[in-house]
């Protein structure tokens, strides 16, 4: 049995914009990605600075955000994928962002 397996080249991520709806990630092949903000509940549970307060990762392989533990992947978003984060991980995380706000509020 012959399988083929198709490889590609994952483009790097040259810029970022995030809407109250959409991450929107613009690769350096010229193509601009949307994925629905629901599918990475950090960012969607984050403040504008806090969404705001991102980098590339080397050269552009993704995008981390101190403010949120967070990473999103180029590869991940061309293929569609959502944040592999678990609910129980994500309400620990809520849970533990509560807390640090009321804190400090």
């Amino acid at each position: 049995m012959i399988i083929s397996q198709t490889e590609f080249a994952v483009p790097n991520i040259q810029g970022v914009s995030i809407t109250d709806e959409s991450l929107i990630v613009e690769l350096e092949d010229g193509r601009t990605l949307t994925a629905p903000l629901c599918w990475f509940p950090r960012i969607s549970h984050a403040t504008p600075a806090e969404r705001s307060n991102w980098r590339l990762i080397g050269p552009g392989i993704g995008i981390h955000w101190d403010d949120l533990d967070e990473d999103v992947g180029a590869e991940g978003l061309l293929l569609g994928k959502r944040s592999g984060e678990s609910q129980r991980s994500f309400e620990r995380w809520l849970a533990t962002r509560s807390m640090q706000q009321a804190q400090i509020g």
